[in-house]
Formats: structure tokens, C-alpha cells, sequence
């Protein structure tokens, strides 16, 4: 049975992010059309995502595209150059991997079987050893940017080490990615906050944006659950 690709809870998604910056700049009295564009492609992006759509990574594109830039002008470095120089290429590497997996452009493409990608998932052993790398390595990288001048070493860290991985986990269809992304998004959530205090350059946009990413990845991780199975 074919399924449609957006539901209402997606719907929300992406209305939601789309009437939030056009009151974010309203409220302001500020257009910030770089911010905007950034979070609008990157909800479409995650909810295509949370769908098991192959069509996530042309949106996905535009978004780290831009985010790399936003950031680097917020002086988060690991963030715009985990976007600019993994997140980029890991487009294209995701879409190959995905096709393989069964992934489809159309319906009409895929026939009976649906356009969505065919996911998996780890067992307890592996996600203990995740776990434990992804923690140590959190550490690690925390410790290098605090060296070189992050203004939040430890918090840029956690985003760019989980999102790394959660990207590579994401691109081979496991899961395991959504537990990932939902921890990287509420430390997102808790980094750009800051930002806002200290009158970044589209922080409160990136605010707006990294919310709805954690809406999405709940919902994702739900619905990848059943993909996975």
C-alpha cells in the first residue's frame, strides 16, 4: 500500500516555522530573509526526514548550506564547520545510500512497495558502545574548541559530535539517529537562547527553527520505530 508522504502533524511543521518567523520579524521589525530561508528548508528537511522521504536531502542541502554560514558569523565554529565541510557532502552521500535502500522519487517509481527508505536498527550492545563513544568524544572535541576561544565549547561540542554521528547513522537508515538528533536539538535549543542574550545575527530565528527540529525528531523517532521493524 502506497503512503502519502505529509500528514496534519507535518502540516504543523511546516506552517508552524513559516508563521513563526513571519511573527519573529514583525515583532522585531527586522526581515532576516538568510534566518528564515535556513529554518523553513530545514523543517521541510527533517520532516521529509521523520517520513523516510528521499526528498530531504534537497531541502537539506540549501539548509546546512546556509546554517554554516549563520553560525560562523555567531562565532560557532564547531557548528559552521561540521555544516560546511561533513554535513554538505554527507547530502549526497545520503541520497546514493538511501536509493539503495530502497528509497524512491516517486510512487510511480516505487509501485507497490511505497517510496520509503527501509530502516533498521541497532541492537542493545551496539547502542551501549555509541553511547560510550559519543560521550567520550564529547568531552574530547569540548575541550579543543574550549582551547581555541569557543564561546561554548561544551554545548558546541555535544551538537557537533552527535550531529556527526546521528548524520552518518541517518544516511544508513538506523533509527538509532533519532535518539541523537532529539539530544543535539534540546542543547541547540539551549545554545541559540544564548545567542539571543548576547544579540547574535539570526539567533532568535535559529531559536524558532531548532524547536521545531525537536517536535520533529519526537515524531520521527515514533515513526522510525515502525520503520524499523
Amino acid at each position: 500500500m502506497k503512503n502519502k508522504v505529509l500528514n496534519l502533524y507535518d502540516w504543523f511543521l511546516i506552517a508552524g516555522v513559516i508563521a513563526s518567523n513571519v511573527i519573529y520579524s514583525v515583532a522585531t521589525g527586522t526581515l532576516d530573509v538568510l534566518g528564515s530561508l535556513a529554518g523553513i528548508t530545514g523543517v521541510l528537511c527533517v520532516v521529509l526526514v521523520a517520513k523516510g522521504s528521499i526528498w530531504n536531502y534537497l531541502f537539506g542541502l540549501v539548509n546546512v548550506s546556509l546554517y554554516a554560514y549563520i553560525s560562523y558569523k555567531a562565532s560557532l565554529y564547531g557548528d559552521a564547520f561540521l555544516n560546511a565541510l561533513y554535513y554538505v557532502p554527507m547530502q549526497f552521500i545520503g541520497y546514493w545510500q538511501w536509493r539503495r535502500r530502497g528509497a524512491a522519487i516517486s510512487e510511480a517509481e516505487a509501485g507497490d512497495d511505497g517510496v520509503q527508505v527501509k530502516a533498521r536498527r541497532f541492537n542493545w550492545k551496539q547502542r551501549v558502545l555509541l553511547a560510550a563513544g559519543c560521550a567520550v568524544a564529547v568531552v574530547a572535541v569540548g575541550m579543543i574548541l574550549d582551547h581555541f576561544g569557543d564561546p561554548q565549547p561544551y554545548k558546541d561540542s555535544t551538537t557537533t559530535v552527535l550531529s556527526i554521528v546521528a548524520q552518518a547513522l541517518m544516511a544508513l537508515a538506523f533509527m538509532e539517529q533519532w535518539a541523537l538528533w532529539i539530544i543535539t536539538n534540546v542543547v541547540s535549543v539551549v545554545m541559540w537562547i544564548i545567542c539571543v542574550m548576547r544579540g547574535e545575527a539570526h539567533a532568535g530565528v535559529m531559536v524558532i527553527m531548532w524547536v521545531f527540529y525537536l517536535l520533529n525528531s519526537i515524531n520521527g523517532l515514533r515513526v522510525w520505530l515502525k520503520l524499523s521493524k
